[in-house]
């Protein structure tokens, strides 16, 4: 008998149908003997009718009220979810994040997870109970509802899972697995056997919608070793785990592709000690995640500015907007130019550590479709760059056909 934790997308529970599709695999698990506990997102397209909803109340909710609201999405598919599997005479218990014992701190809409006592649903499995918990959310020590950031649900997955020492966990989405680029765009796109932690916390980082990068660093923290499949079908997925000698071998694993970010460039900032440090901790105590940065320093000793660029995640750059407004009067910057539309590009493979020559092929590939790069950021195993949103995909699929498909 094993413990088994199975994570269910938005896509997987979209209906009626898909739901009951998830009872009768769950079922499949229980005919074995094992123990079960499901995870669930909120219905496909719940989320964001909550958000629009929200919006047309009030233009920037207030991020507590928001986390009240948006938890109502699982906290419906868990239920609808414990139905389909008493239709089946499975016993079956929904509960929401709190009430799996999921703590978290108190930053609403991104909060972290800090601990989790998961008493109940260990009592409700060894009851002989499937185990329903909403994903997303979660609850502070002074019981305050909160949500875990989009994706969320990956991260209570992975957290359940390290918790309850499960045998397995297995992470159920649209797709057959991790792919070398989002089949939707790249028609060549492969599956991947297996992935290293760190490539697919890149690729996740970078903009690949199968997995948030949060549960991916949760998982490689506690050695949580999760499969990645389709709840569509029975195939094979891909195995997430530590590095492995022969990853190495191959130079570049995936091209991840993000559209959903946003550029903010502060013209004649005064450049002098302290000013960037000042900017950043205001973004961040309004938690608002900046990812890329480029400063063009002075060279001419007659200009004490410079120009700052930074890139963000979309949703945040209202956010990000009214703190640069408030900084303006302190700083004496120019003026702020926003731009949202860009996306970021990123090539990721453990086999660039060892492999030269990486970057300029990239580039020159780019060049040769006649995409200009506006930002460009490293790591050791990864490049990423900043280009125009509406080129976006044909640089993905030249850049996929120059590593991928030689």
């Amino acid at each position: 008998m094993a413990l088994i934790v199975q994570k269910f997308g938005g896509t997987s529970v979209a209906n009626p149908e898909r739901i009951k599709n998830v009872a009768s695999r769950v079922q499949e698990y229980r005919s074995r003997g094992d123990q079960v506990v499901v995870v669930v997102s909120a219905m496909s397209g719940v989320t964001d009718n909550l958000l629009k909803l929200a919006r047309e109340i009030m233009p920037i909710p207030s991020d507590r009220e928001l986390d009240m609201l948006l938890a109502t999405g699982e906290q419906t598919t868990i239920a609808l979810t414990a139905m389909a599997l008493h239709t089946l005479g499975l016993g079956a218990v929904s509960l929401t994040g709190a009430q799996a014992g999921i703590v978290t701190d108190g930053v609403h809409t991104k909060a972290k997870i800090r601990n989790i006592t998961p008493r109940q649903v260990h009592d409700l499995l060894d009851a002989g109970n499937v185990v329903i918990v909403a994903g997303f959310q979660g609850q502070t020590t002074d019981g305050h509802i909160t949500t875990l950031g989009r994706g969320g649900s990956d991260l209570t997955a992975i957290a359940m899972a390290s918790a309850l020492h499960a045998d397995l966990c297995q992470i159920y989405t649209d797709v057959d697995g991790v792919y070398t680029a989002d089949p939707r765009i790249v028609a060549n796109a492969r599956k991947l056997d297996e992935i290293s932690y760190d490539e697919m916390l890149e690729l996740a980082g970078s903009g690949a919608k199968v997995m948030q990068s949060r549960s991916v660093e949760f998982a490689k923290k506690f050695g949580v070793i999760f499969e990645v499949r389709s709840s569509l079908n029975n195939n094979p997925g891909t195995l997430v785990k530590e590095e492995t000698q022969s990853m190495e071998d191959v130079v570049i694993r995936g091209v991840s592709l993000d559209k959903n970010q946003a550029k903010v460039t502060l013209v004649a900032v005064p450049d002098k000690p302290g000013v960037a440090a000042r900017i950043f901790k205001a973004l961040a105590d309004a938690a608002v995640n900046v990812d890329m940065i480029v400063q063009n320093v002075s060279h001419d000793s007659d200009s004490r500015a410079t120009d700052l660029s930074f890139t963000m995640d979309k949703p945040d750059l209202p956010k990000a907007t009214r703190v640069i407004d408030s900084l303006k009067p302190e700083i004496g910057f120019a003026s702020a130019i926003s731009d949202e539309d860009i996306a970021k590009l990123s090539i990721v493979g453990v086999g660039m550590r060892s492999h030269s020559g990486v970057a300029a092929k990239m580039f020159e590939t780019l060049s040769s479709n006649d995409v200009n790069i506006e930002m460009i950021s490293t790591s050791e195993i990864k490049i990423s760059v900043v280009i125009s949103l509406g080129k976006c995909e044909t640089a993905m699929k030249a850049v996929h056909s120059a590593f991928l498909e030689t």
